[in-house]
């Protein structure tokens, strides 16, 4: 199935969960500007340096690098035959805009937009205790979801570690941007008839169901 969504909401409402699970179960290449952008960070590139300025202070990649790192994956012929859902893209306005001037070009259309949306101290509870490998990149929680082992992963033994941007006060910073820069997105997508609304506060499954319910599926 060749469909074209994008999952929308805050930080910690569980899109990079939701995007996998739809990639792995309906074939849709997943898109996620965090995961590159982690990549160019972990490779000290000139881009992944000024990424981690950014983010490290809860604040937004400049358009115009997003944009660009964007347009290149969707225009692959990859994409194209499988269909996309984008996590993280578009974040503002303008990017919505772009997206659809990268769409026009090439004569496709969203079929979906999915906002997904937790209460903000549910979304602060979860980024607080979060984990991630080192190595493989697993994620845990010290709430919900902790290693059998303090400090290293269930998977491959790698050591864990808690990123600098899932502090709590970097997390309500992170969320006072989503609500200047993003939530607007989701006005933008509305007026176009293509939003839906899901509660990302239930489990992955029941939150996968909601989606599938809304995309036809």
């Amino acid at each position: 199935m060749s469909l074209r969504l994008i999952l929308i909401g805050p930080p910690g409402v569980g899109k990079g969960t939701q995007s996998a699970l739809l990639s792995s179960r309906l074939g849709l290449r997943a898109l996620s500007s965090g995961e590159i952008f982690r990549r160019e960070i972990e490779a000290e590139t000139d881009l992944g340096r000024l990424a981690k300025r950014y983010i490290d202070h809860g604040e937004l990649v400049p358009n115009g690098v997003t944009i660009e790192m964007m347009a290149k994956r969707l225009r692959s012929e990859d994409v194209r035959k499988h269909g996309f859902v984008l996590d993280g893209f578009p974040r503002t306005v303008r990017q919505a805009e772009a997206l659809d001037e990268i769409l026009f070009e090439m004569e496709m259309g969203l079929d979906k937009v999915v906002s997904i949306e937790v209460p903000v101290e549910t979304i602060v509870h979860r980024l607080a205790g979060r984990m991630g490998c080192t190595k493989c990149g697993e994620i845990y929680n010290s709430r919900n979801k902790p290693p059998k082992r303090e400090g290293l992963c269930d998977k491959c033994n790698g050591p864990l570690f808690t990123r600098s941007d899932d502090q709590e006060g970097t997390i309500r910073e992170r969320l006072r941007t989503f609500r200047e820069n993003t939530a607007p997105v989701i006005d933008y997508y509305e007026r176009t008839g293509s939003l839906e609304r899901v509660d990302g506060s239930v489990g992955p499954e029941e939150t996968y169901a909601q989606i599938a319910g809304r995309v036809g599926v």
